[in-house]
């Protein structure tokens, strides 16, 4: 297991260097200087020679880049001062370290993200379940045809619509709204309860209609049927093989849906007024600021690539054919 883990986490640092030379270079790529942003509107030529001095726009592209790894690692110094490891550079639109308003936004993002997950986790596998395990009967269609029904639904759509009703018309739910979770569960829990149920929305109905097929397919297969001709009760059968079996093709589709899961995550903070890192992307791609695009979108990579070694680390525990391969 150990061996597989640092293949993964070796493949995963090879992916994140490529991303951030990839996004570097394509924010050299644009026509306007780069320093020309930072400048302003009363952009004066001695001003603009001291923005390219500052942050090191003067030298060769190369040698920025390695200047911008290097301080990823190793921190690196500008005219607003230090930065500290890990550091993404300073933005253009406030001067701030880019760094450190990311962490101040990754605790809303993590919440949202993780809080969606578990919720269309459980509601959709569990329903898949309960479909396949009732096939043919009113309550395999009635969630089937639900699934469908709802995978057809967006957040931008949905979410004004809950709002609306559960909210504004009927005062059962509060607004939106981020606590820490070290502050008060229950805020933290209420607060974003809303957004998870709607962004988790079409993962559910996908997850129900994977699950369900999956789950059938596993119950046709050869080993479950020998094992019900051994004397095994059909729950045994149906929790510890078949829905084992059902798990590999749902993990492995879960990795891919992570990217997913943080572009639904940017649309449901837009949407309630949240401010984590996905509206932290939209505010910097509006205001041009493009170091902090580029912190984000690495940052946002590296996020994915770790939860994806996560995905991998489950699937191999699943199935240990895959530590072999």
């Amino acid at each position: 297991m150990l061996q597989f883990l640092l293949r993964r986490t070796f493949g995963a640092v090879l992916i994140l260097f490529l991303i951030s030379a990839f996004t570097f270079f394509m924010f050299f790529a644009i026509p306007q200087d780069p320093a020309l942003l930072a400048c302003g509107k009363n952009c004066t030529p001695d001003a603009l020679e001291i923005i390219h001095k500052n942050m090191g726009l003067d030298q060769p592209v190369p040698v920025q880049f390695w200047d911008y790894m290097v301080g990823i690692f190793a921190g690196r110094d500008f005219s607003v001062g230090h930065c500290a490891a890990p550091c993404f550079g300073v933005s253009f639109d406030n001067g701030q370290m880019i760094w450190p308003t990311l962490v101040d936004r990754l605790p809303l993002t993590i919440s949202l993200s993780v809080g969606g997950l578990i919720v269309f986790l459980i509601v959709g596998l569990g329903a898949g379940m309960i479909a396949a395990a009732r096939k043919g009967t009113w309550i395999d269609k009635t969630f089937s045809s639900a699934s469908l029904v709802l995978s057809s639904l967006q957040i931008y759509f949905l979410g004004p619509v809950v709002l609306g009703i559960f909210v504004y018309s009927t005062g059962w739910l509060e607004k939106p709204k981020y606590v820490p979770f070290s502050e008060s569960f229950g805020g933290w829990f209420m607060g974003l309860l809303i957004p998870w149920l709607v962004m988790s929305v079409i993962f559910t109905a996908n997850y129900t209609r994977m699950a369900r097929s999956t789950m059938i397919e596993q119950l046709q297969e050869e080993y479950v049927r020998a094992a019900r001709a051994k004397g095994m009760s059909n729950r045994y059968v149906f929790f510890r093989y078949a829905w084992r079996g059902s798990l590999i093709p749902i993990v492995t589709i879960l990795g891919i849906d992570l990217g997913a899961l943080l572009g639904g995550a940017v649309v449901t903070e837009y949407t309630f007024g949240l401010a984590g890192i996905g509206r932290l992307a939209v505010e910097s791609v509006k205001d041009k600021d493009l170091p902090l695009t580029m912190g984000v979108m690495v940052f946002s990579a590296a996020l994915i690539l770790f939860f994806n070694i996560v995905v991998d680390a489950l699937y191999a525990v699943i199935d240990p054919r895959v530590r072999l391969a």
